[in-house]
């Protein structure tokens, strides 16, 4: 059976930077009662708190940070990176250990987002883009969709 990694927050586990979770989503849901999630908040496991201090990547993406041009911050110049990076590798841990080649990440995170992230402003601007997790887990192979994109990721499962 096909294992899926999940964002921790999509499944109602309350480790956003804002320690709140998201959700509740049926397909996730029905996933996780066939036992194929393995769940995972890069951020939590990278070493960060829950609640935390909110962080972008002003002047970059994921791939930035991982080539070393761009750092994670929060809006008081915290820097978060290797805990993001930290939790990236241990993500992709997850995705050898088990040979997931999908995983639902949850959208616009800096750790996170497959398609979109915030632009490192703390002004709530959207550019494209994909955070560290999301990065790290694409050159690797791993479909890597968010919860806004379920019915595709369902069709990919299907197609494996």
């Amino acid at each position: 059976m096909e294992k899926i990694l999940v964002s921790r927050c999509l499944l109602g586990h309350k480790v956003r930077y804002d320690g709140a979770g998201s959700g509740p989503f049926d397909q996730l849901a029905a996933w996780q009662a066939e036992g194929r999630v393995v769940a995972i908040c890069p951020e939590v496991a990278g070493g960060l708190p829950t609640p935390r201090p909110a962080a972008e990547i002003p002047g970059g993406q994921g791939l930035d940070v991982w080539e070393g041009r761009a750092r994670v911050l929060t809006a008081d110049g915290e820097d978060f990176s290797e805990a993001f990076l930290d939790g990236a590798r241990q993500a992709l841990a997850l995705v050898q250990q088990h040979n997931i080649r999908i995983a639902i990440l949850k959208a616009n995170s800096p750790s996170c987002g497959n398609l979109l992230t915030y632009d490192g402003t703390f002004s709530g601007v959207k550019v494209s883009g994909e955070g560290v997790t999301a990065a790290l887990l694409k050159r690797h192979g791993v479909h890597v969709f968010s919860e806004l994109e379920l019915p595709q990721a369902a069709q990919a499962l299907n197609n494996l």
